[in-house]
């Protein structure tokens, strides 16, 4: 069972009440099919620990990663993965569609 996005936000308000940094991604746009509607989010502290999701296989790895660059930096990154139907299982798209996440730091 997926975590609700109020069990996403508990998670980020805790992190954050215990000195963590902590980043936000949201999935902003969609085309095509895609495994996450647009509005769902990921929380992600500094130490890679994550809740919630925006998509799933090597997707929602590489989101951490980025995650982890902005809660560093302070700034907000827009991320796109969108593949070809023949190579969607491969790379956790299995739908074959694009999508748009906005990560950003939570203050």
């Amino acid at each position: 069972m997926l975590a609700t996005d109020q069990d996403i936000l508990d998670a980020a308000e805790s992190w954050r009440k215990t000195g963590r940094g902590v980043a936000l991604a949201t999935v902003i746009e969609t085309w095509g099919s895609a495994p996450r509607p647009v509005g769902s989010n990921l929380v992600i502290d500094e130490e890679g620990n994550f809740l919630g999701s925006v998509s799933g296989g090597c997707v929602e790895g590489a989101v951490v990663t980025e995650a982890l660059d902005v809660i560093e930096s302070g700034k907000p990154k827009t991320l796109e993965f969108g593949v070809a139907d023949e190579t969607a299982w491969k790379v956790g798209l299995s739908c074959g569609g694009t999508i748009r996440v906005l990560v950003e730091k939570i203050d």
